[in-house]
Order: structure tokens, then C-alpha cells, then sequence
């Protein structure tokens, strides 16, 4: 993966060295390695249940991305919010939501965040400020524009952070949304997960310049390209670009450059990359393979207590399983309720 890069003319400040040396601290690298791998071991279980008919509709597996999240919401204050796309089953559990409550709305039962009528795309959680994952292509950047709104408006402080992907970046509401933002001065962060390939289309097809930290230099928004496999270079550009937006800058674009291992979506095959790309991507580039690895060089942490945190993150999502299992399924006089409110 390249090094970081910023965008020009516009200045952005290398991160402050106290806020690098704290993102190296050794219970922060070791809640990175245990976050990371819950996601993984969160989202092998759901591509096994979704195998096995227990989970419906779409479903977007984030294996491979998990640093992004991690990293990022890592740098984030109290009452910060977050909004992303449908891919989103790791955001929420980095964000501080319960496995046991995202497992039970994939396979659509009544203990599930949105009730096990929301599944995959559709959950929500006002008590960890994660306004959703949303299953129009790009339809989050508004939302999480206007949650940057209101935190200038009550004036608290707080910023949003708005996740979009490399398939997003071309639509025509993202721009309306940089235009706003910066003429506003919102506070927002805009995370983008540039995997490669929006949906089965490479990155080199869909757009002209593929660059996308670029993006916003029209608006007056700077912007930042990170190794997205990098936890810990993900963490340190994660606490200056949320210190910017939340100094009154306004907003700023930071590019992750990850990898999905998995296609687009479960029923995606993903043929339109080869093995040999996967594979030197998962050899070369696993950000879960990378951080143990440090943790062990770096004399962090010893095989026990990895193998110990691993063991860890099985269980956590073997209970998430369980009680998804044991949770009925809504009842069918519920079909009509919490699709509107009277105002």
C-alpha cells in the first residue's frame, strides 16, 4: 500500500506526535487486534448462517476491511455520530453495539437492533449515535451531512463521520453534500473505503481519476489517502481529521485504501478478479495477520494471550449466535408497526 498522502494546495497537519505515540500504545494495539478479530470471526459466521438459509435478503460481509472501522472509530469522542452504507455489520459492532443484538436482526428476530425487520442494511442505534447503514448508493452522505449540521447548530462539539465507498464517490448527491459542508464549515469526517471495485466494477473503469482524496479540492476540502490495512496508520489519520473538524475547519476527506476478500454481496462470486489478486492481498496486506505479528516483534503481547483474545472473539460471537437462535421471530401482527409515526 502506498504512504499517506495529502492533497494539494491545501495544508492538512501531520498528527499530533502525542496522539501518534497514543495510538501505539500496547492495550490500544491489543483492542485493535481484539475489535478486528471479533469483526472477522462476526462476519465468517454470517456467510456461514446466510449459507445455511438462517440469514435473508442481501448481505454485505466486511472481511477484510476491518481496520478501517476499527482504526477510525478508535479516534472518535462521546457522542460523536457515525453513518455508513450497507455494508455495515462491522461499523456497528466498532461502534459499540452488541453483537448479540446485530446477529439476532440478520436473522431477523425479535431481539435484533430494528426489531428482525431491518436485517443486514437496516439497523440503528440512537443510544450509540450509529444512524445506519443505508441500501442506497450513496443515500448516507446527506444524512450524515445533516448530522454534521446539527452538531454545528447546537454547537456541542461533536462531529459527524460519514462512511462511503469507491462505488459511491460518483454520485451526484455526494458533491451536493461536500458543497454544503464546506460552505457551512460542518464538522464532518468523510471515510472513504476504497476497496477497488464497486460492486464488480474495478475502480480504473468507473473512474477518471482514481485518486479520490482528491475529491473534495473544488470545495475547499482537504483530504487524505491512508493504508486502510493499517490499523494503526488508520488511527493516527483518524485523530487529526476528526481534531480538524471538530476545531471549526470544516469538513475533510480521508481515503482508505482496503481490500474485500469476499464478493460484493453473498450471492456475488466475484469472478471479475483473479485468485492470485486475493490471495496476495490476504499474504501480503491482512491487517489482522500484520497487528499480531507487531504485537509479537514489538514483544507486546506473547502466543498465549493472542491465542487467549482469539479464543475470546470465538465466544463472543458463538453467544451472539446463540441468542439469535433462541430469539423468536416477530410476530406477524407487528408487520405494520414502527413504518410510521404521526407527526
Amino acid at each position: 500500500m502506498p504512504a499517506r498522502r495529502k492533497t494539494e494546495p491545501v495544508d492538512l497537519a501531520e498528527p499530533d506526535v502525542r496522539h501518534v505515540a497514543a495510538a501505539t500504545q500496547p492495550l490500544i494495539l491489543k483492542n485493535h487486534f481484539r475489535d478486528m478479530l471479533v469483526i472477522r470471526r462476526f462476519e465468517e459466521r454470517a456467510g456461514q448462517l446466510y449459507g445455511m438459509g438462517l440469514i435473508g435478503g442481501f448481505c454485505h460481509l466486511y472481511i477484510g476491511q476491518e481496520a478501517v472501522v476499527v482504526g477510525m472509530q478508535a479516534a472518535l469522542e462521546e457522542g460523536d455520530t457515525v453513518v455508513t452504507s450497507y455494508r455495515a455489520h462491522g461499523h456497528r459492532l466498532a461502534a459499540g453495539m452488541d453483537p448479540k443484538g446485530v446477529m439476532a436482526e440478520l436473522t431477523g428476530r425479535r431481539g435484533g437492533y430494528s426489531r428482525g425487520k431491518g436485517g443486514s442494511m437496516h439497523m440503528f442505534s440512537r443510544e450509540k449515535n450509529f444512524f445506519g447503514g443505508h441500501g442506497i448508493v450513496g443515500a448516507q452522505v446527506p444524512i450524515g451531512t445533516g448530522l454534521g449540521f446539527a452538531h454545528r447548530y447546537r454547537d456541542d462539539g461533536r462531529i459527524s463521520v460519514t462512511y462511503l465507498g469507491d462505488g459511491a464517490i460518483n454520485q451526484g448527491q455526494v458533491y451536493e453534500s461536500f458543497n454544503m459542508a464546506s460552505l457551512w464549515k460542518l464538522p464532518v469526517v468523510y471515510v472513504i473505503e476504497n476497496n477497488r471495485y464497486g460492486m464488480g466494477t474495478s475502480i480504473t473503469r468507473a473512474s477518471a481519476r482514481t485518486d479520490l482524496y482528491h475529491r473534495g479540492v473544488s470545495y475547499g476540502i482537504p483530504g487524505e489517502q491512508v493504508d486502510g490495512m493499517d490499523v494503526v496508520a488508520v488511527h493516527e489519520a483518524g485523530i487529526a481529521a476528526a481534531e480538524h473538524a471538530r476545531s471549526g475547519q470544516g469538513p475533510i476527506i480521508v481515503e482508505m485504501l482496503t481490500y474485500r476478500y469476499r464478493g460484493h454481496s453473498m450471492s456475488d462470486p466475484a469472478k471479475y478478479r483473479s485468485k492470485e489478486e486475493v490471495d496476495r492481498m490476504r499474504t501480503e496486506h491482512d491487517p489482522i495477520s500484520h497487528l499480531r505479528q507487531r504485537l509479537l516483534d514489538e514483544r507486546v503481547a506473547g502466543e498465549d494471550e493472542l491465542k487467549d483474545i482469539e479464543k475470546r472473539a470465538r465466544e463472543i460471537v458463538a453467544e451472539a449466535v446463540q441468542f439469535a437462535q433462541d430469539c423468536p421471530e416477530p410476530d406477524p401482527s407487528e408487520l405494520w408497526t414502527d413504518v410510521l409515526a404521526d407527526a
